[in-house]
């Protein structure tokens, strides 16, 4: 059965169907990788992309 590293902590799981967790190790390790996204330490990388409800004050058409 093939295994990767939790993304979290490192350890070893294995990629299975009955792995419940995969890919981390435990559901601890899913929930320290969730808050890191909701807090803004892990983003995709790129250009940010300004909000629809946002605008530069600039009207278009004129």
């Amino acid at each position: 059965m093939p295994s990767v590293p939790c993304p979290t902590c490192g350890r070893t799981v294995e990629w299975k169907p009955t792995s419940r967790w995969r890919p981390f190790c435990s559901e601890r390790c899913k929930l320290i990788d969730l808050g890191a996204w909701a807090s803004g330490q892990r983003a995709i990388p790129g250009d940010e992309v300004k909000d629809e409800g946002e605008h530069d004050g600039s009207r278009e058409g004129e």
